[in-house]
């Protein structure tokens, strides 16, 4: 927090500089808004761009802040002359997973509309993050929304989804935990603070109230519906996934059995398993340099 407040009292000419390979910064644009809030990401422009975007979702254990922004994770990707949007979701405890899920889903709706203005390709757009960022990332990548031709919001009539996926040890099947029927929709957890992501509600029609559903059926139909493993299918995205031995907070089966699934159904994979890591390890820029890499094989040729 120090820190934080350090940095604040930069003066412009005192601001570090941006590390090589990013030519500029801008900070929260604004691409939804809901509950009287904005929805920002910002857009890292690489010095030297190749017409092609990255999503970075924000977000660890589905909560999402800005001030989680680091370049460190932005770098080898705008190096490659990736054009990066690091976009932040509605946040939990205030927000369940399904709700953050319409949020990453407009982000890249709001990132294919102005694709022409930031000239980047519209079918050429990966995704990336960590645990649940990571999560989101499948997600964006199994599930591709159609647009509404129909909408009153230019950015509505966009497909969501992306063309190539690249995370690290991600949830992928909340009904099938560390071993088959094992649900995990928020039980006790090493991470104390992720129950209310699953805090899954509806909302009175008549009195606007929101009301947390208990009923245990009607719950594991939603934690089906946002596992990635739920939408694997002919049409899912290329994966590339890197998951550690000693991960404490996702077991190493979820990516086992997601990768497995996408192998099933043909679907161009490449599985990095990091002997004796844990959920998180030193030099982790040189994973995402293989993640730039697998986006530079997978997303289409600049049009």
């Amino acid at each position: 927090m120090l820190g934080f407040l350090l940095v604040g009292l930069l003066t412009v000419s005192q601001v570090p500089p941006l590390p090589e390979g990013i030519a500029s910064r801008e900070r929260d644009i604004i691409y939804g808004r809901k509950y009287g809030m904005s929805l920002t990401m910002d857009r890292f422009t690489p010095t030297k761009p190749n017409g092609k975007a990255v999503i970075w979702v924000v977000s660890g254990g589905w909560f999402s802040n800005p001030d989680s922004i680091n370049t460190g994770f932005v770098t080898p990707l705008c190096q490659a002359g990736y054009q990066v949007f690091a976009v932040c979701h509605g946040s939990q405890p205030r927000f369940t997973i399904p709700e953050v899920l319409d949020d990453m889903h407009r982000s890249t709706r709001w990132i294919r509309h102005n694709a022409k203005k930031y000239q980047i390709d519209p079918d050429a757009i990966g995704v990336t993050g960590g645990s649940a960022g990571g999560h989101l990332s499948l997600m964006l990548g199994m599930v591709h929304l159609p647009g509404d031709p129909k909408a009153s919001d230019p950015v509505n009539r966009q497909p969501s989804g992306v063309q190539a996926v690249a995370c690290f040890f991600p949830p992928t099947d909340f009904l099938n935990w560390t071993k088959p029927g094992e649900v995990m929709l928020g039980k006790p957890h090493v991470l104390k603070n992720i129950p209310p992501a699953f805090d899954f509600h509806t909302q009175d029609k008549v009195t606007g109230q929101f009301n947390v559903i208990t009923d245990q059926k009607e719950r594991e139909r939603i934690g089906k519906e946002i596992s990635p493993i739920t939408h694997v299918g002919p049409k899912s995205a290329p994966v590339y996934l890197v998951q550690g031995t000693n991960d404490l907070l996702v077991p190493q089966i979820q990516a086992e059995i997601f990768m497995a699934a996408l192998k099933e159904k043909g679907i161009a994979n490449e599985f990095v398993i990091k002997k004796g890591a844990g959920h998180g390890w030193a030099n982790m820029d040189k994973d995402i340099e293989q993640f730039a890499k697998w986006f530079d094989k997978h997303l289409a040729a600049t049009k």
